[in-house]
């Protein structure tokens, strides 16, 4: 294409040379000449841009090599800009009819400087009419007085920044002034080099240097490519400010202080700034995929069902021969069958199964012998995750989450929000955009009802970044903060607003510092590697925190102490150098559907009269513990899936009183559930965890007030003993629950499955244990031991298809009744010497050893029971020696007639009757999110167990 018959690389090569103006004219030619003119964005329009002494770079100061988007663009937002301060010149006329015949006055420039027509500003002011221009030549001009501006007048520094500095203090009266390329110092007599109490002030590319600036409203001010070194810019009560693209420099207090409600009367400029706002780039894209994790999507559905096993008996023979009866010749012996382990305990010596468990009928029986079969049935891991359970996790994956778990970006969530919508897209008070500020003390300090919005800032190597107290609201959109001294942000006395899409890093204290009944929304941020936890809600703060990545933080990602009640939500908490979120202190908080992984110590830790409700949520892949909670913890534990962690899923220390309730507990190293005592668990913490935190707004220690807030908590309802209820706990490397306490426990309507030492062990329980209505099945080792001198009550269980015995105690205070005792690889119930237990209304059965069998001298009350017989050349119940002391009465052996028999546990039908039994409304509550994942989890997880202790997941 030509234009005028010459190449279009002609003709940029002669637009390159016109001014401004001449481009405005020859682009208004035609549409081809239109064209032409925006074609030459990266030269021309690149120089006008560059050269303008009004401006700098568009991205200065945070982005300074970074070209924008369009340099014509830049440059026509530039010139606007500039011309706010005239838009009231129509206004200032004294009469609209004369003014129709009035011949139009031309604006005079004034010059000041040695040589020229005036001496100093304060003369050159005092000849200047409405909308003159002063031009001060290089040089430094100092005033001895306070200059006061009555005249609309616009001041520019000739040369380039640098060369002309005024030293002087400004107070101005009339309505609109502009200043330009000046360095501003204060003058002898006054700190204040800049003061409006009503009109609008503009300052274009200045330098401001050890004073003040003030704004009161309904004054206004639009500041742009300006330059702040140890200055303090105050803004009272102003219904409109913008400050862009500047930059504050060592600051020995605020740099930038908002104070009071947005005033009511607002001056001529407000609609022009108001308009100008709306009509530049907004910082929010259509899509933000910097907040998107790279996580895969691998689904794996493994559809469940209760199967119903078939136990296959063999051989006739008395059900009472004596023990000492020799086996048949041929016939497997004990030893050969399976090895027993410490207090008789037998291990079975056969490969693992898919799921863990067993299948009886799938033993080797001789063809010729007549069969006989008890069909009942096993309850198996209860179905999550949309109907599905977690398999294994498989070492040297990379994690995988589904779908849903994924987090949501920036927008996404403006739009499902429209309340947080309305406030990212709110304007009032002070906006502050595309500025730095770095080296000094304070950033923004918002107090008393102040209102402000910060947009694409940077705030580096200073003690705090934003404070916003006493009822104000601040708006924080993408902003970068990181290497403060103190906290990031920090709310206080009621402050709130909207925190989202920030990256908040290497901080020294929390990355936001919630306290005394703040309520901000935390949106979408990047809070991670602080040199401390990641956000903090204390002192009666509250907060929604939604939608975040908290990681890499060396204490807790997110910390509630001192009756902090926020709502967390839907965050991604992970790789933290402690627990993932740590309640403490008498904390709250609603914690849901959260992603917390790979943490070095619990993912959540609540202790220390914590109660937090802590309900749908993922927690998994970490080094220490799932859940903790430690001395006077309290609190509703529900519905989370806790996944892989390396140790315990649950670990409950003493004096705590959690409700544990709905839960899907696997894969973990060590136990499902453990329960310990003080003496145990918490007395002293491994390397002064625990002691006294410091919370204090600049790191000094304070006094907190606790303001405490009577009112009532549906989500918490009392609990007066610990409660582990309706929990799945299959497939961990130990015991599935194990209980080591001094105080009263509730074991009910749980899924203990397939896990790698016993289904429930109890080796310390002084008081009261209750276990009633679980399904105890296919362990590696017993289904239930319990130890000497515990109290024990084992009602309503189903326990089959264990590897080792049913029931093995010693306990000198054990009751065990109406329990369903099937199928398991050694005796179904074994008591050992010196134990004292009452056996009543069980149906007891063991696939190769015997029913009961008593060892040495124990104490027992077998009442009332249905004993089915094993194999052949084994006996319904076995008793070593003469045991006076054990008495059985109206019990019922059952032993084949026929080879068309077959035994069914009815009238009850099998243990336990989950639907009769009293489960809390924990299921109703569960989350969409993590109850519908139905795909395989997995990480690199490393192998090993330890002791029997903890990995202590306390804070710092």
């Amino acid at each position: 294409m030509e234009t005028g018959g010459l190449p279009l690389e002609l003709w940029r090569m002669i637009l390159a040379y016109l001014h401004l103006p001449d481009l405005g004219r020859c682009s208004l030619v035609c549409r081809a000449w239109y064209e032409l003119i925006l074609s030459l964005d990266s030269t021309r329009w690149r120089q006008l841009c560059l050269g303008c002494t009004e401006c700098r770079h568009p991205n200065w100061p945070n982005q300074p090599d970074v070209e924008p988007e369009s340099w014509r663009e830049a440059f026509k937002q530039h010139y606007l800009a500039s011309k706010t301060w005239t838009k009231n010149a129509l206004d200032l006329e004294s009469s609209i009819c004369f003014s129709l015949f009035r011949r139009k006055r031309e604006r005079r420039t004034l010059s000041v400087g040695p040589g020229h027509e005036f001496d100093s500003l304060g003369s050159a002011l005092a000849m200047a009419s409405l909308y003159d221009r002063i031009v001060l030549f290089p040089g430094v001009y100092e005033e001895q007085g306070e200059i006061v501006l009555k005249v609309p007048v616009e001041i520019v520094g000739q040369g380039k920044l640098g060369d002309v500095a005024l030293l002087a203090s400004i107070d101005q009266h009339c309505s609109t002034t502009r200043v330009c390329n000046l360095v501003f110092m204060p003058a002898w007599f006054s700190p204040i080099m800049y003061k409006t109490t009503s009109g609008h002030i503009q300052f274009d590319n200045c330098n401001f240097e050890n004073g003040h600036i003030q704004v009161h409203g309904p004054g206004t001010c639009q500041v742009k490519f300006c330059t702040f070194k140890n200055t303090h810019v105050f803004l009272h009560n102003v219904p409109l400010c913008m400050l862009e693209n500047c930059e504050f420099v060592g600051s020995e207090n605020n740099s930038v202080t908002v104070e009071g409600h947005p005033s009511a009367d607002k001056n001529w400029a407000y609609k022009y700034l108001l308009g100008l706002i709306k009509s530049s780039p907004i910082l929010l894209p259509a899509e933000d995929h910097e907040f998107l994790m790279s996580l895969d999507l691998e689904s794996r559905d493994q559809a469940w069902s209760p199967r119903t096993c078939d136990i296959v008996i063999e051989g006739s023979q008395s059900p009472t021969s004596p023990a000492s009866t020799s086996p048949k010749p041929g016939s497997k012996t004990d030893s050969q069958e399976a090895e027993v382990g410490s207090d008789g305990e037998r291990v079975a010596q056969t490969p693992d199964s898919s799921d863990g468990g067993l299948s009886p009928s799938g033993e080797d029986e001789d063809d010729e012998q007549l069969t006989y079969r008890l069909s009942y049935q096993v309850q198996g891991p209860r179905p999550v995750l949309g109907g599905s359970f977690l398999g294994p996790p498989l070492p040297g994956a990379s994690i995988q989450l589904p779908s849903c778990l994924v987090l949501n970006s920036l927008h996404q969530e403006l739009q499902k929000d429209k309340e947080a919508m309305a406030l990212a897209t709110s304007v009032q008070g002070c906006l502050i955009r595309k500025c730095l500020f770095r080296d000094g003390k304070g950033g923004v300090f918002v107090c008393s009802y102040g209102r402000a919005k910060m947009e694409g800032n940077i705030f580096r190597n200073l003690t705090y970044a934003v404070r916003c107290i006493h009822n104000s609201k601040i708006v924080m959109l993408r902003n970068d903060i990181y290497r403060c001294r103190a906290s990031g942000i920090f709310l206080r006395l009621e402050g709130g607003g909207l925190i989202a899409g920030n990256n908040i890093y290497h901080n020294a204290e929390a990355g936001v510092d919630i306290r005394k009944k703040s309520n901000p929304l935390i949106l979408c941020n990047q809070i991670h590697h602080g040199l401390r936890s990641g956000i903090v809600v204390l002192g009666n703060g509250k907060g929604v925190i939604r939608n975040n990545q908290i990681f890499s933080n060396k204490e807790a990602g997110i910390y509630i102490l001192y009756h902090g009640n926020p709502i967390v939500s839907g965050n991604h908490i992970f790789k933290g150098r402690a627990a993932g979120i740590a309640v403490n202190e008498d904390g709250k908080g609603l914690i849901t559907e959260n992603v917390i992984r790979e943490n070095q110590w619990g993912g959540v830790d609540i202790r220390r009269g914590g109660v937090p409700v802590l309900r749908s949520n993922l927690i998994c892949f970490g080094y220490s513990d799932g859940v903790v909670v430690g001395d006077e913890g309290r609190g509703l534990i529900e519905g989370n899936t806790i996944y892989a962690n390396k140790g315990c899923g649950v670990w409950m220390m003493s004096s705590s009183l959690p409700h544990v309730t709905s839960n899907h507990v696997s894969y973990n190293g060590l136990y499902g559930v453990a329960v310990f005592s003080q003496k145990e668990g918490s007395g002293e913490f491994p390397g002064g965890h625990g002691a006294q935190e410091n919370f204090s707004e600049d790191g000094d220690a304070i006094l907190w007030e606790t303001e405490l807030e009577k009112e009532d908590d549906p989500l918490r309802r009392p609990v007066t003993i610990a409660l582990v209820e309706s929990n799945s706990i299959n497939h961990n490397g130990a015991s599935g629950l194990f209980v080591q306490s001094s105080e009263a426990l509730q074991v009910i309507t749980n899924v203990i499955h397939a896990n790698g030492d016993r289904g429930i062990t109890i080796v310390q329980s002084s008081q009261l244990t209750r276990v009633a209505n679980n399904s105890i099945s296919c362990n590696r080792q017993s289904g239930v031991k319990v130890e000497a001198q515990c109290k024990v009550e084992l009602r309503g269980n189903g326990i089959y298809d264990n590897r080792g015995h049913g029931i093995i105690t010693k306990g000198d205070s054990t009751a065990v009744v109406e329990n369903d005792i099937i199928g398991n690889r050694g005796s179904g119930l074994q008591l050992l010497p010196r134990s004292d237990t009452k056996v009543l209304k069980n149906r007891i059965h063991s696939f190769r050893a015997y029913g009961i069998a008593v060892r040495g001298r124990a104490k027992a009350l077998v009442q009332e029971n249905i004993i089915f017989q094993g194999k052949a050349n084994k006996t319904i119940f076995q008793q070593i020696t003469n045991n006076c002391e054990c008495i059985m009465q109206n019990n019922k052996f059952l032993v084949f007639k026929k080879k068309s028999d077959t035994w069914r546990l009815v009238n009850p039908p099998a243990r336990p009757h989950l639907e009769n039994s009293g489960r809390g409304s924990s299921a109703a509550h569960s989350g969409h999110k993590v109850t519908a994942m139905a795909t395989r989890i997995s990480a690199r997880v490393e192998g090993g167990y330890h002791s029997n202790r903890s990995i202590f997941c306390t804070i710092l």
